[in-house]
C-alpha cells in the first residue's frame, strides 16, 4: 500500500486531498500545526477507510518544523510516495500594510519549505525509480498580486523546472492552480465571502478529483477549471496595467489614503 504525506491537511484543500487519498486505499501522513484536529482528523480517516493515519505536529514556518517533515520524508524503511505540499496562508492587507514579518513568514512557508520538502522527498523517489510531489500554488501566480502571487509564482515556476528535470527519473511533479475555494483559507486571511463573486467559488472535492486526474495524465501544470483556465490564458495577453487593477479589487479591502 503506498503512503502520501499532505502538509496543510485539517481543512479545505488538504483536507479533500486526504479524504480522497484515503478512500483511494493510500495510507497518511497528515502534517498541521493543530496537533487535536489532526488526531481527530486521523482517527477519523482510519475508521471510515481502514488505512493507517500517522500524525505530524510541524509549523512548516519555522525552521524546526520543516526539518522534522524533511526527516520524515527522507525516511527510507517507510517512503513517502506522494508529497501534496499545501500548506499555505494569505494576507488580505496590501503591501507596506502588511508587517514584515509577516511576509518573510510567508515567503518561508510558501517558498523554502516547498524547495526543502520537495528536495527531501524527490530525493527518495527517484532513488526507488517512483513517486510524485503536488505543489499547491495558485491562480494569483499568474496575476500581479503582491507578495502571495509571487510567491506562487515562483511554486510554479519551480514545480515545472523541476518536472522536466526529473521527466526520465520515473518522479511526476505537477503544480496545482485552484482559484477561489470555500475553505478555513479566506477566513483566516480575512477575506469575506461576499467581496469575490460568487460564480468563483470552487468545491475542494471537485478540485482535489480534478487535480489527481490531470497527476494521472502527467501534466506538470493543472488548472482544474474551465473558468480559471480561461482566466490564465486571459493573463497571457491582457495588458499587465489591467490585470493588476482587476487583481487589486477581488478579494482585497480598498487601499488606504
Amino acid at each position: 500500500m503506498t503512503t502520501a504525506l499532505i502538509t496543510g491537511t485539517t481543512a479545505g484543500i488538504g483536507a479533500a486531498f486526504a479524504g480522497r487519498l484515503a478512500a483511494d486505499g493510500h495510507n497518511l501522513v497528515l502534517v498541521a500545526r493543530d496537533e487535536k484536529r489532526l488526531r481527530e482528523q486521523a482517527a477519523d480517516l482510519h475508521d471510515r477507510h481502514g488505512v493507517e493515519a500517522d500524525v505530524l505536529v510541524a509549523d512548516l514556518s519555522e525552521d524546526d518544523g520543516i526539518a522534522a517533515v524533511e526527516a520524515r520524508l527522507k525516511d527510507r524503511t517507510h517512503p513517502v510516495d506522494l508529497l501534496v505540499n499545501n500548506a499555505g496562508f494569505g494576507n488580505r492587507a496590501r503591501y507596506l500594510e502588511v508587517p514584515i514579518t509577516d511576509e518573510l513568514r510567508m515567503l518561508k512557508l510558501h517558498c523554502e519549505a516547498v524547495l526543502r520538502l520537495t528536495s527531501a522527498g524527490v530525493g527518495t523517489m527517484r532513488d526507488r525509480g517512483r513517486g510524485g510531489v503536488i505543489n499547491v500554488a495558485s491562480i494569483a501566480a499568474f496575476f500581479p498580486r503582491g507578495t502571495y502571487g509571487a510567491s506562487k509564482a515562483w511554486v510554479v515556476q519551480f514545480t515545472q523546472g523541476a518536472a522536466k528535470d526529473l521527466a526520465s527519473s520515473g518522479v511526476r511533479l505537477m503544480a496545482l492552480c485552484p482559484g477561489f475555494v470555500r475553505t478555513e483559507f479566506h477566513a483566516r486571511a480575512g477575506i469575506k465571502d461576499d467581496s469575490v463573486p460568487g460564480w468563483m467559488w470552487l468545491d475542494p472535492d471537485r478540485l482535489v478529483t480534478a487535480a489527481l486526474k490531470d497527476f494521472a495524465r502527467g501534466k506538470s501544470l493543472s488548472i482544474p477549471d474551465p473558468r480559471y483556465k480561461a482566466m490564465s490564458s486571459l493573463a497571457k495577453l491582457a495588458p499587465r496595467s489591467a490585470l493588476s487593477s482587476l487583481s487589486s479589487k477581488v478579494g482585497r479591502p480598498p487601499a488606504k489614503a
